[in-house]
């Protein structure tokens, strides 16, 4: 009784706030797309089109503010609060995240055969290492006492960082790892039971709804901001992170004349070290649980335990990287 389905009508009234919030938001430039119901009550999803991240970040606080400002012009209240009611949803953003160059390459596309694409590869360890070494920084970037209670149920991952690849992107890690082929994972076509519809092949990079940080096809789907949150702390997590290990990486490969050979050591030594962060099961399980411990991943369950974190001597050092803060202003902060 208190749940609704995605592509069920949406109410008229509701309706027609979202096309008066949709209209205002073209006004001011927010490109809005998607619309549909969500599970809790009263409880919908609208999507951004992507764009850059600082103007992502920007319209994403003036869309909050707009959404406030609609809705009571509709006799209605928008309800921010990521855990308002037990039993039923919170609420969430879905931070979608990519790297594209400056001639609109998104470098987190496997492309057709994802084992030879070196690029990708590379990029993809980059991520990797930027997640396992800074997962207390990622909690951190969306803790609060109301986005504690939202995690960890619901279609709300847990409070443990980790990684979902699926099958095809690990078992190719893997592979390179250990120095062997890979002969690719078989498409299987997709079961619909109605005979008139075209066949089309299962995306073999299937959804994980638990994982917190999730692959999806080609970019990352990073699942624990708050509804009430700002993008731009987690934003700032990502990007500096993925520099620090990038540069890293460039290091490394610098006056290598075999490029592609040193890209390839590089891929297999930083999984090695990090992919202890990569878990494609059930984030909900009591087994994970144990098992993140045993692999020494971080369980923040509570701000309180988070943010304490901000000042490691680790955290500190790639803060004063992007000369937002600085290490006595952090530390009065904390």
């Amino acid at each position: 009784q208190l749940e609704d389905h995605y592509f069920g009508a949406i109410p008229t009234r509701v309706m027609a706030f979202m096309k008066d919030l949709e209209y205002e938001c073209l006004k001011l430039g927010i490109p809005v797309k998607t619309r549909h119901n969500e599970v809790a009550p009263n409880q919908f999803e609208l999507a951004p089109v992507y764009e850059e991240a600082n103007l992502a970040n920007d319209h994403n606080q003036l869309l909050m503010t707009i959404m406030d400002k609609i809705a009571r012009r509709h006799q209605f209240r928008v309800l921010l609060h990521e855990k308002p009611f037990r039993g039923v949803n919170g609420s969430g953003k879905h931070n979608n995240w990519s790297i594209e160059t400056n001639t609109g390459l998104n470098l987190f596309k496997p492309g057709d055969d994802p084992f030879e694409n070196t690029v990708f590869l590379l990029f993809l360890a980059a991520v990797i290492t930027a997640v396992d070494n800074y997962q207390d920084l990622l909690r951190i970037s969306v803790a609060s006492p109301s986005n504690d209670c939202r995690l960890g149920g619901n279609e709300a991952p847990p409070a443990i960082v980790s990684m979902y690849l699926g099958d095809e992107l690990t078992g190719i890690l893997d592979c390179v790892e250990s120095g062997k082929k890979y002969f690719g994972a078989k498409r299987t076509h997709m079961q619909t039971g109605v005979h008139v519809l075209p066949d089309f092949k299962k995306d073999t990079t299937d959804r994980n709804r638990t994982s917190p940080f999730a692959f999806t096809g080609n970019k990352f789907e990073f699942r624990m901001p708050g509804s009430a949150q700002s993008i731009s702390d987690t934003n700032t997590v990502l990007n500096t992170a993925l520099a620090e290990g990038l540069s890293g990486f460039a290091d490394r490969l610098e006056g290598k004349k075999e490029v592609n050979a040193a890209a390839r050591r590089i891929v297999r030594d930083a999984y090695r070290e990090h992919k202890r962060i990569i878990f494609n099961g059930n984030n909900y399980s009591e087994e994970w649980v144990k098992e993140a411990e045993k692999r020494g991943l971080c369980n923040l369950p509570t701000a309180a335990d988070a943010i304490p974190l901000l000042v490691k001597e680790k955290n500190m050092a790639l803060f004063s990287k992007t000369g937002i803060f600085s290490e006595t202003e952090l530390r009065s902060r904390c």
